[in-house]
């Protein structure tokens, strides 16, 4: 029994998980898988972990969440999907999983369902508000148009271009239009057109084709550059009846890409004509203006009188004004003459010479009173005024002065001193003479000495 040990492998089970993860990870690198998710869970570290099942068996499935934001759709229970991932065994368990690195819908029914989800999505963040669109130029200087370089759809823009306005310059940025990567080269090439700010027109085209050939133009890469886009965007992507996200999320959408080029440029013999019926209602408004203004001229010329006539009228007026006034003037003066007569023959009738000799006499007899009463008036006013004068002097400050007397005052304060108790030693005084001022500082105050 001991012998038949010594031929017996024996694992431990760390050992021989190891050695199976080993073997699964070194035989199945990368896989691609198709199935149905269950069992989705979304945590808040943000990775998505589910089953992912057929008709006959389940594994387990993980993809994280740098992946996770890459795929233009939102994993959903009962989906099916086809993805690519690492198979990977979880040692403490002992259980395998799928680490996807990329995950995308199987079947269009899933890709409408992606749709509808990046749809609902960047709608409720405001990519396809009609307020945010732009305006397209009326005429552009320049259009980009980001769309594969080979096809009908670049012939066709051209055509419609050059039969439309054949001066204005097309810029063809090829892309990949489907396929691997084609999203990420769209973006790229908006962006770059708007770095380079050359054109003030960008044009995303491409033909029709099946929801599967329409992803690039259905990811949310391609959705936020056309967005973030400072230069307008026309979208044409597929067949009048195909709608895309960059549809939704560019200024204005075009059925087809030779609708595109009609919709950026106008149509320049539509435009000369219109310039030709312009000028032609300008014209026509001209000279309907130049009558009308001619006709007021002329009604206006008739309403004027001529300027000689009427300084005529106006001077017969004056000479007519100026003979009625003279005539009135000599009547006044006539009347007044007469009046005047007639008051003169009344004076010398009635002979006032003797009255007015009189009344002079006594005007001049009241003056001569008067004058002497006035000045003996003066006189005695004269005496009291020398009287109430030599009072006043005598009573005055100054004419104490003029005793010998004198007044002092503090300073700054030019309080009068009447004793000696409202002053302090070194107080500077000022001292009032009869002629001039002293200012002097008190040294003694009644014995009072400053110590030295």
């Amino acid at each position: 029994m001991a012998q038949a040990n010594n031929f017996r492998q024996i694992f431990t089970v760390s050992k021989l998980t190891r050695e199976i993860k080993t073997l699964i990870e070194e035989r199945f690198t990368l896989v691609w898988i198709t199935g149905e998710i269950s069992n989705l869970s979304l945590p808040a570290s943000g990775h998505a972990y589910f089953s992912l099942k057929d008709s006959n068996a389940v594994i387990s499935g993980v993809i994280f969440r740098n992946q996770l934001r890459r795929l233009g759709f939102k994993p959903e229970n009962g989906m099916k999907i086809i993805g690519m991932g690492r198979l990977s065994l979880y040692e403490p368990r002992g259980s395998y999983q799928l680490i996807f690195e990329h995950m995308e819908p199987s079947g269009t029914g899933a890709l409408q369902a992606a749709f509808e989800q990046l749809k609902h999505k960047l709608a409720l963040e405001g990519l396809f508000d009609e307020d945010r669109k732009q305006r397209l130029p009326f005429l552009p200087e320049r259009i980009s148009i980001v769309t594969s370089p080979t096809g009908a759809v670049i012939q066709d823009i051209i055509n419609v271009s050059k039969r439309r306005f054949s001066n204005i310059p097309l810029e063809i940025v090829p892309v990949k239009v489907q396929g691997e990567g084609a999203d990420l080269e769209i973006a790229k090439a908006i962006a770059l057109i708007n770095q380079r700010a050359v054109s003030d027109l960008i044009i995303v085209a491409r033909g029709g084709g099946s929801l599967e050939d329409l992803v690039a133009f259905n990811s949310e890469t391609v959705a936020r550059a056309v967005f973030e886009s400072a230069i307008p965007i026309i979208s044409a992507v597929g067949h009048e009846t195909d709608f895309t996200i960059t549809d939704f999320a560019a200024d204005v959408r075009a059925p087809t890409p030779s609708a595109a080029a009609e919709l950026a440029l106008p149509e320049k013999s539509a435009l000369f004509s219109r310039l030709t019926d312009l000028r032609a209602f300008l014209v026509r408004t001209i000279v309907q203006r130049q009558a009308l203004i001619r006709e007021r001229i002329m009604e206006l010329t008739a309403r004027l009188k001529d300027p000689k006539r009427a300084v005529d009228d106006l001077r017969f007026k004056l000479e007519d004004l100026e003979s009625r006034m003279t005539g009135l003037i000599e009547k006044r003066t006539a009347a007044c003459r007469e009046r005047l007569d007639w008051f003169t023959h009344a004076l010398f009738a009635n002979s006032p010479e003797r009255q007015v000799k009189k009344e002079r006499e006594n005007i001049n007899t009241r003056v001569t009173q008067l004058v002497a009463a006035i000045t003996t008036t003066l006189e005695g006013r004269r005496g009291r005024t020398k009287e109430l004068t030599a009072r006043l002097e005598a009573l005055s400050p100054m004419g104490v002065l003029d005793r010998g007397y004198s007044i002092t005052r503090t300073l700054p304060e030019k309080t009068v001193l009447m004793d000696s108790t409202g002053i302090e030693i070194d107080k500077t005084v000022e001292v009032i003479l009869a002629r001039g001022r002293l200012y002097c500082q008190v040294k003694k105050i009644n014995g009072k000495e400053k110590n030295i």
